[in-house]
């Protein structure tokens, strides 16, 4: 797991913020994984250990419990997409903070982007996963990443500006 500060990561993928335009520190952590076998779980309670030790959690008021459930919910969904859909499951969760936003980020070995299926059926399992992400997260797409992709989202922080340890 990497716990040191870092410089800023862009709002839009792959775009430099100048010197000074971006908070710091950014805070990121990260899980390696070695298959799908109860990926999902473990990225969960990684999730939940990280939101707890930047103060997302215990949740202060009903949005921020709203805002962490949510999290935590669009994380299984990543996760779970990439225990479906590529080769030997997800490869790596991250997470990054930067007291304005939280980006979680979930590597794969398929370079088959994510796609939000055209029609569901209410009520009717599968497919839901990535319109789900669409609607909470204030943005998500995908990068290729080597062989595969890193599919990534944004959320803004219920904490206002508050950085860990603030």
């Amino acid at each position: 797991m990497n716990r040191s500060p870092s410089g800023p990561v862009p709002d839009r993928p792959g775009v430099p913020i100048p010197p000074g335009r971006g908070p710091a520190p950014e805070y990121s952590e990260r899980l390696l994984l070695d298959g799908g076998e109860g990926a999902v779980r473990r990225c969960r309670e990684f999730s939940r250990r990280i939101l707890e030790e930047w103060h997302w959690l215990p949740a202060d008021d009903e949005e921020q419990r709203a805002v962490t459930e949510d999290v935590l919910l669009m994380v299984s969904e990543l996760v779970t997409n990439a225990c479906l859909h590529a080769p030997g499951g997800p490869r790596e969760l991250r997470l990054s903070w930067n007291g304005e936003r939280l980006r979680v980020e979930v590597v794969d070995a398929s370079p088959v982007p994510p796609r939000v299926r055209p029609a569901i059926v209410p009520g009717r399992p599968g497919g839901h996963g990535l319109r789900i992400v669409a609607r909470l997260a204030r943005a998500w797409g995908s990068l290729p990443a080597g062989r595969g992709k890193l599919v990534w989202l944004e959320v803004p922080s219920p904490l206002g500006q508050r950085v860990r340890g603030g």
